[in-house]
């Protein structure tokens, strides 16, 4: 396996950041000050500053209006890509994904997030420990529904997911939110370059014991594997390896439920909720 690259240094938020502390400081404000009339904590406030948060679309419209600042914090913030706004340990994934033509993911512990509900989303972040700032959860759901824009692209990518059944019968979120996360992978194996196969729990061999997986392709037909862990991540490049890690995944799909067996079973799980 590849060892991990180093994160990227993201620069861009620094330089937000710093853009909000000179306007803050026109206005003659302290960061206890902004803090207060923008009802945030002086912590929230210094992340923005440093860059350690992005300042999401919402958020820079909101700072505008309190600095006086003509729109200029939400026409720098509204040009930045996506990919700009994820974690550093992620935006190797995303910055291929927004442009892949093909993605092929395997999942064996939350539903991936190409597919989660807004509700199940937030309450995976919810259950990070050590917990992360209410500020940072919205930023990380906010994103993660963006990423699904690609779904809507005039010539989407080809999508197929097998999903642990394990991950189905966890209940995030409580039964309302786990409902409606069924209904949305039901509804995602509806259109003809989508697929989704539920991986039994009983089921043995199992081809990737090792974790999850995802495979790109590139506009470039280039083939990319993806792994990620904690807070850490690998993509792959080298054609060889890649190549094993499609026949894990070829061997994946022919273990896991048929695709009309999948969506027995998640109508069944529907049920049960």
């Amino acid at each position: 396996m590849q060892s991990a690259k180093r994160p990227k240094k993201v620069g861009t938020w620094q330089a937000v950041g710093g853009l909000v502390a000179f306007f803050r400081r026109q206005a003659g404000l302290t960061q206890e000050q902004f803090a207060e009339i923008a009802n945030l904590h002086v912590d929230t406030i210094r992340s923005y500053e440093q860059g350690r948060l992005a300042l999401q679309d919402h958020r820079a419209v909101e700072f505008d209006e309190l600095l006086h600042t003509g729109g200029a914090l939400f026409a720098v913030v509204d040009k930045l890509p996506v990919q700009e706004r994820m974690p550093a340990f992620a935006q190797g994934l995303v910055d291929n994904e927004q442009e892949a033509i093909a993605i092929l993911s395997y999942e064996n512990m939350v539903v991936p997030g190409l597919l989660q509900t807004e509700a199940y989303a937030r309450c995976v972040f919810e259950s990070r420990h050590p917990a992360v700032e209410d500020e940072t959860a919205d930023q990380w759901v906010a994103n993660r529904m963006q990423r699904q824009e690609i779904w809507t692209r005039d010539r989407p990518p080809v999508g197929h997911f097998i999903i642990e059944e394990s991950v189905l019968r966890r209940n995030v979120g409580g039964p309302e939110v786990m409902r409606e996360q069924i209904r949305k992978l039901i509804e995602a194996n509806e259109p003809a370059h989508m697929g989704v196969q539920i991986m039994p729990m009983d089921r043995m061999p199992h081809a990737s014991l090792g974790g999850p997986l995802v495979l790109l392709e590139t506009p470039d037909h280039e083939r990319l594997a993806y792994l990620e862990t904690q807070r850490a991540s690998f993509l792959v490049e080298d054609p060889e390896e890649v190549s094993n890690y499609h026949l894990k995944y070829g061997m994946l799909r022919s273990q896991a439920l048929s695709p009309s067996e999948s969506m027995r079973l998640l109508e069944r799980l529907l049920g049960e909720q």
